[in-house]
């Protein structure tokens, strides 16, 4: 409940930033040009922050028991690691964007394209924020510390407030400057309270000496490569959505942004609280009861989800038209994200779900079941795309991630249910 409270206060930040933005731009290429570029530029960090997040916490509840000396030595590589890996992640892209803008954005005009080469500069260091701020809440999670989840509203907050003051409706500098700022303070302030909850100062090195390394590079190599499969999701919706023409990803964008309010509700709440809860239960070697909790709130959130959906349907026109039918937002715009977000409806009962099913895997160790899913995810979604977006248009790109949210609910019941042999151990070994 306390960390549906802080998702709920998080998110409501979130769409105050949305409705400026909606505002101040309605649906144009400048939208466009925000939403190729924050995606891209957090693709790859996001996708191992995905993959840091399930890894992170129960390996920071075994750091628990280690001496001082060896937490603070396993947190300062850790720290470091970060920061070389999300710079790395910024160089690569910095080369890359001429190539990616001519696959992602070759049917936008060249004023949009133009204007996210712009923006990448600008909002470069966001990948390396995104990974610091991973492992600094990971350190909270591990003490059932949930106000990293409250502090999420922070880079929405400093956008609203650039986007709410800056007078000029065609600069990109509230958009960028909001952005990256509001990362940057966010990861400050986890760093401070991290630091405060574990009282570990974390001893920064260049060196992977620590014991913790090798189960974390095995756990981490698994599950990436399922992860960095199924991210590639994300540029490929990207990629059909900007065949429809301009306006069609600020359309998206929005309906996600909504869609993203209803889903963190649930899923942020769940999977934060149960990760650590399972990961104590599997620690104290009782399977059999981390099962049982697990199918439990896999069955109740599925409810809840379809709950959701029953509420959100009818109210979504009014819904969209309170949050964005302002300014230069039309009601025809209204019409158009309220219909994508009915689309993107079908796919909550299924991903409530399944959060429960995820953190019982990731408390196990089956990073390699979780790789072969994310892999099955990919092939589903990219095989949904290719079938529906011809037909649907950009509702195609929803009804594809409800199919693959239906396929992984399946995949992973399965797994939980049926395949409870004795090879959690060894695989996850």
């Amino acid at each position: 409940m306390r960390v549906s409270l802080f998702v709920l206060i998080g998110k409501c930040a979130g769409a105050f930033k949305e409705m400026a933005i909606a505002y101040r731009y309605g649906i144009n290429h400048l939208v466009d040009a925000y939403q190729l570029t924050i995606s891209l530029i957090a693709w790859l960090p996001v996708t191992l922050v995905a993959v840091l997040a399930v890894v992170l916490v129960p390996a920071m509840v075994e750091l628990r028991t280690r001496s001082k000396e060896e937490q603070a030595r396993f947190l300062g590589e850790l720290d470091v690691m970060a920061v070389l890996a999300g710079v790395s992640f910024a160089a690569l892209l910095y080369f890359c964007w001429p190539f990616v803008l001519g696959v992602m954005a070759q049917h936008l005009s060249e004023d949009t394209r133009v204007m996210s080469y712009r923006m990448m500069l600008g909002m470069a260091p966001v990948g390396v924020l995104l990974l610091t701020i991973c492992v600094h809440s990971a350190r909270l999670q591990a003490y059932g510390r949930h106000v990293n989840t409250l502090l999420e509203c922070i880079p929405a907050v400093v956008l609203l407030v650039f986007v709410l003051l800056w007078r000029d409706s065609t600069s990109l500098l509230p958009l960028i400057c909001g952005t990256t700022l509001g990362y940057f303070l966010q990861a400050i302030t986890l760093g401070v309270l991290s630091h405060k909850v574990d009282k570990v100062r974390a001893r920064f090195s260049l060196s992977l000496r620590s014991p913790q390394w090798p189960p974390m590079f095995r756990a981490v190599g698994i599950f990436m490569i399922g992860q960095l499969i199924m991210s590639f999701s994300t540029p490929l919706d990207q990629y059909f959505v900007a065949g429809l023409g301009d306006g069609s990803n600020a359309t998206l964008g929005y309906a996600n942004r909504v869609l993203a309010l209803l889903i963190s509700m649930g899923a942020l709440a769940i999977s934060r609280a149960t990760l650590p809860v399972l990961s104590e239960i599997m620690s104290g070697g009782d399977q059999e009861r981390a099962r049982r909790t697990a199918l439990m709130w896999a069955g109740l959130m599925f409810a809840i989800g379809v709950l959701v959906v029953a509420i959100v349907w009818p109210l979504a026109p009014f819904g969209v038209g309170l949050l964005f039918q302002r300014g230069a937002f039309t009601p025809a715009d209204t019409a158009a994200v309220a219909n994508l977000v009915r689309w993107g409806l079908i796919q909550i009962p299924c991903y409530f779900a399944v959060l429960p099913l995820v953190q019982l895997l990731a408390s196990q160790g089956r990073f390699k079941s979780m790789a072969f899913v994310a892999i099955a995810n990919f092939a589903v979604k990219a095989i949904a795309n290719f079938a529906l977006v011809g037909t649907f248009g950009v509702a195609g790109v929803l009804l594809a991630t409800g199919i693959m949210s239906s396929s992984s609910f399946c995949s992973y019941l399965w797994l939980v249910r049926f395949d409870r042999s004795d090879r959690n151990t060894a695989e996850a070994a």
